[in-house]
């Protein structure tokens, strides 16, 4: 399934309806380049949940908590993670928490996560300095995944 995304505001809108139809333990993977709105969606998000400090990329502190929403929110950013080395947080604890994951570039520990989780592809569809346009491919694994994922389509309609 496929969205086009034309506008930092609608990042966040969609941002807003994982939120809406997010449970507890729901683990969300978000792969794009470097500005493709990975932390946009995930700041509608978090003001979806009530999150009233600014949600902020966990680059260089790779998890940023948020817990004073209606679900927590543990967000997380792998990009700067060294040969893979996750001894410095505890993964598993966060993923069997009761909040909602979100992780921005997976890839780099696939190994360590969830067979069943939604993923977001967020691709830019030009290359213009200043575009906002992007493709958002999900990828639902897993049951409640997809029942997830038909629920955020019917949301951001």
């Amino acid at each position: 399934m496929k969205l086009e995304i034309n506008s930092s505001q609608q990042m966040q809108k969609l941002g807003q309806a994982i939120a809406d139809t997010a449970k507890g333990n729901d683990l969300l993977l978000l792969n794009g380049d470097l500005g493709a709105g990975k932390t946009t969606l995930t700041q509608g998000l978090g003001r979806a949940l009530g999150i009233r400090r600014p949600v902020k990329s966990p680059t260089f502190t790779i998890v940023r908590e948020y817990r004073e929403g209606k679900l927590p929110l543990f967000h997380m950013d792998f990009y700067r993670l060294e040969n893979d080395d996750l001894s410095s947080i505890d993964l598993s604890e966060y993923l069997t928490a009761s909040g909602i994951v979100v992780i921005e570039w997976p890839e780099l520990i696939i190994n360590d996560l969830p067979d069943e989780y939604l993923e977001l592809k967020i691709t830019r569809i030009d290359n213009e300095w200043d575009s906002t346009t992007r493709r958002v491919e999900f990828i639902a694994k897993g049951e409640r995944n997809e029942a997830w994922l038909s629920k955020i389509m019917k949301e951001f309609e």
